[in-house]
């Protein structure tokens, strides 16, 4: 067993509910034992309970659970910063054509390492990942990130119309790939890119599967850009809205994690809500493609789930806590806002993740016999934010100050079941 010895932040319960619910620990110790936590509260009662236990001394720095990503593309590592466009047009454009170069496995494998390795730098230790449109690319992702040790659910991206000829799959080819790469890795995500691209046969595939496999995850777009919209209300004449196309097929449900939900209908909320599906909600990206302000009011209000993602490439980088912070922007001048306190903003970084992927159970906060997945962040000598934590009393303050100013230089270690898988 071993103790960790810093100030800590966690929300082991859901702090929309009441900001009271962030523990905040300035003399903090975590006991980890086997990977697991054993412990998570003052430094001296910790110690007390385990005195033989070794103690690593990070005091200086801060203990966060490490952080979960809902949504980001692995193909799209070497398109971010494709600003201009809107999201059709940068489909077309930047991210398609970039898509397709991963048919060659050693471009694939090369583009895998590097993603997984910024993962774990920007100290997500958990993530749903959208995957390529080639077996052999999700493959190299899903070896990536065991050799590196990082948790994710990914999948092979099903499309048959409307993208590049390249990037096409019959239904019966995509049914019996899909199936290969099932029963070859563990945390599996049913993957339609989106309506758009997906006929009613590639559905039903979609359904198929996750009948046949009930403990899959599954993970889509929808409601993200206006034009996106029209477009699939002309493809699928006979739906309600979007959501009805994925619900003719049986695909919402609690393992279902429905990207962006910008351009939602109340009906769709209320019926998201009913279904027990999650929303990844990607401010970064929502604003650099122009699609707009997440509705988070609306969200709250008819108590849909929802937790944060990257979306690279539209969005603007790995960091969570960099999205977290524009998550509290684009809500600050909402048309109707929502102000998020520190708290807030942590846990849909972290536990609010592990609720939408239904692990809330295993990881996302500092409870006893959770994973010890844990991101220690300490800003560096002289830095601005070293400067603000001296001069911050409180500890929520300066947990707002970590998530304002806090980026890659002050992550100082990653760790997945206790062991690092990043080290600066």
């Amino acid at each position: 067993m071993k103790i960790l010895r810093a100030e800590i932040f966690h929300t082991p319960r859901n702090p929309f509910d009441s900001e009271t619910n962030l523990v905040a620990l300035p003399d903090g110790g975590l006991a980890i034992e086997n990977g697991r936590i054993a412990a998570c509260g003052d430094y001296s009662d910790v110690r007390k309970a385990h005195p033989d236990a070794a103690v690593r001394d990070l005091r200086g720095g801060f203990l966060l659970p490490g952080f979960i990503d809902t949504h980001i593309h692995f193909p799209q590592v070497r398109i971010v910063g494709g600003l201009g466009h809107s999201l059709l047009d940068w489909l077309e454009m930047l991210t398609l054509p970039e898509e397709a170069r991963l048919a060659d496995v050693a471009y694939a494998s090369t583009i895998a390492h590097e993603f997984v390795a910024n993962l774990a730098a920007h100290g997500t230790t958990t993530a749903l990942v959208f995957g390529a449109h080639f077996t052999g690319a999700v493959a190299a992702l899903f070896e990536a990130a065991r050799r590196a040790g990082l948790r994710i659910i990914s999948g092979l991206v099903l499309a048959d119309r409307l993208l590049r000829p390249e990037l096409h799959q019959s239904p019966d080819a995509a049914f019996e790939d899909s199936e290969a790469l099932i029963n070859r890795f563990q945390s599996y995500a049913v993957t339609p890119r989106f309506a758009l691209s997906t006929s009613e046969p590639m559905l039903e595939v979609c359904r198929a599967l996750l009948k046949k496999y009930p403990k899959l995850h599954f993970t889509t777009h929808i409601n993200e850009n206006v034009r996106e919209v029209q477009q699939v209300a002309q493809l699928f004449p006979w739906a309600l809205d979007y959501l009805s196309v994925y619900e003719r097929f049986e695909l919402a449900g609690r393992r279902s994690v429905f990207a962006h939900n910008v351009q939602v209908t109340d009906s769709e909320l209320y019926r998201l809500k009913a279904h027990n599906s999650s929303i990844a909600h990607c401010p970064a990206s929502n604003a650099a493609l122009g699609s707009g302000i997440f509705p988070m009011r609306r969200h709250l209000e008819a108590r849909v789930r929802f937790a944060l993602g990257t979306d690279i490439g539209g969005g603007t980088g790995f960091g969570m806590m960099k999205e977290s912070l524009q998550s509290y922007l684009l809500q600050r001048v909402a048309p109707q806002p929502v102000t998020l306190s520190p708290g807030q903003m942590l846990c849909l970084a972290t536990r609010a993740g592990a609720e939408a992927l239904a692990m809330e159970d295993d990881i996302g906060d500092f409870s006893a016999g959770k994973a010890a997945d844990y991101v220690y962040v300490r800003p560096p000598g002289q830095s601005v934010l070293e400067g603000v934590i001296k001069n911050c009393e409180e500890p929520s303050r300066r947990l707002a100050a970590i998530l304002t100013l806090a980026g890659q230089e002050s992550i100082r270690e990653t760790a997945v079941f206790g062991e690092p898988v990043y080290e600066a």
